[in-house]
């Protein structure tokens, strides 16, 4: 199956594009440049701004309209704040929240027809599309934020504060330097609370990157 990502919006955004482009290579699909001839196509879309909530909806339109027989699948923060809205667009065929989009890949398998797993993996696990010809990749390390700040959408569409475990952080992060990366950007709606919901820090996961990767460069953001 011919697979074509986009991602609008944040760095967050783009880490998780990146790790459904990884999980769609691993489960034997491909990644292809041209949206006109994908069979799937998945819009991770932004709510940021009112801007960026109208290049969602124009995105997701043009999609549809550019390649009809297409499967459409519509996540992000758009998608999650707009849920009905986004149903009832034409085209789509899956929408995913915020809050289950780390299980994007399994649920196009489980809950699209016509879209199955392949039976053997074709292509071995290696760094998505989007860090491909690059030296940076962006990794996700926590999701939401513990405050609620009023002119602030972005932490209602993703909910409370959720930190990814570090073991996985530190895996993902050692695939990426044995492909040739050699700069990850750590990434996340408020990086700065990492392990607040686990008993960690960012100080414990920086520590551990350090001690147990050979990354030669490490770069923060949205602290």
């Amino acid at each position: 199956m011919n697979v074509w990502l986009k991602t609008l919006g944040c760095r967050l955004n783009e880490a998780e594009v990146e790790r459904w482009a990884g999980d769609f290579r691993k489960a034997g699909h491909a990644l292809i440049n041209r949206p006109d001839e994908a069979d799937l196509v998945v819009i991770n879309t932004c709510a940021v701004t009112g801007e960026a909530a109208r290049k969602s909806r124009q995105l997701i339109r043009r999609s549809h309209r550019n390649n009809p027989r297409a499967k459409l699948v519509v996540s992000g923060c758009y998608a999650s704040l707009e849920a009905e809205r986004v149903r009832d667009m034409d085209g789509i065929d899956l929408l995913v929240p915020n809050h289950r989009k780390d299980n994007l890949v399994n649920l196009v398998h489980s809950e699209l027809a016509d879209i199955d797993m392949p039976a053997l993996a074709m292509r071995p696990a290696e760094p998505a599309l989007f860090t491909r010809g690059r030296n940076r990749a962006f990794v996700k390390v926590q999701d939401g934020c513990r405050y609620r700040c009023t002119f602030c959408i972005v932490t209602v569409a993703r909910g409370t504060e959720r930190s990814r475990a570090a073991g996985d952080i530190v895996d993902e992060i050692n695939r990426l330097y044995a492909h040739g990366i050699r700069e990850a950007v750590l990434t996340g709606v408020h990086i700065g609370g990492y392990g607040s919901d686990t008993g960690s820090s960012l100080y414990d996961l920086l520590a551990r990157i350090l001690a147990e990767t050979d990354i030669p460069r490490l770069r923060l953001g949205s602290v």
